[in-house]
């Protein structure tokens, strides 16, 4: 099965998770948002790092050019991938890939180290700000600074593994 690994990394997070995905599918490419593919793939497997409850505008875009495809995804975020916030993104996400015709065949989400100068510029933010730190969040960016992790790596490999085997694609 013909599949591209198609990703946006800003902190290299996301870029971390798509080559653990692409080392797990066998043949398949891996490609940054910003080159253009030359062909056409069997899937699209997309990811990108989380910017206002969706994907960061350059994956945003490329993902907005892929019509009636088979299609999976992925995300990196500071947030705990269990988090309402987490389920908001993939439901935007998904809503995105479906809108454009596509069959959405799976999704993984993980933690990933927050930007530092999103960091820095949270730190700056009144107290009443909704985004202002409290002893809660610099707990959730101190434990997101050490993802992905291994498991996380693992878990996206086995994810996209599923796909593959679910669409009787090659067996990895």
């Amino acid at each position: 099965m013909k599949t591209v690994i198609v990703y946006s990394s800003k902190t290299g997070n996301t870029k971390k998770v798509a080559e653990a995905i692409h080392e797990a599918i066998e043949g398949s490419e891996i490609k940054s948002s910003k080159e253009n593919l030359e062909k056409e793939y069997e899937l699209y497997i997309l990811g990108g790092w989380i910017d206002r409850g969706t994907l960061d505008s350059g994956m945003l875009k490329f993902a907005e050019n892929i019509k009636n495809k088979k299609t999976a995804y992925f995300f990196t975020l500071g947030a705990e991938p269990d988090s309402k916030h987490a389920k908001d993104c993939r439901e935007n996400i998904e809503k995105l890939l479906l809108e454009n015709g596509n069959e959405v065949l799976g999704g993984f989400s993980c933690q990933g180290a927050i930007d530092p100068k999103l960091i820095d510029w949270m730190l700056k933010l009144p107290s009443d700000h909704h985004m202002a730190p409290n002893e809660a969040r610099k707990n959730r960016w101190k434990a997101a600074a050490s993802h992905p992790d291994e498991e996380d790596l693992e878990n996206a490999k086995k994810v996209f593994k599923n796909v593959i085997e679910k669409i009787g694609g090659q067996k990895c």
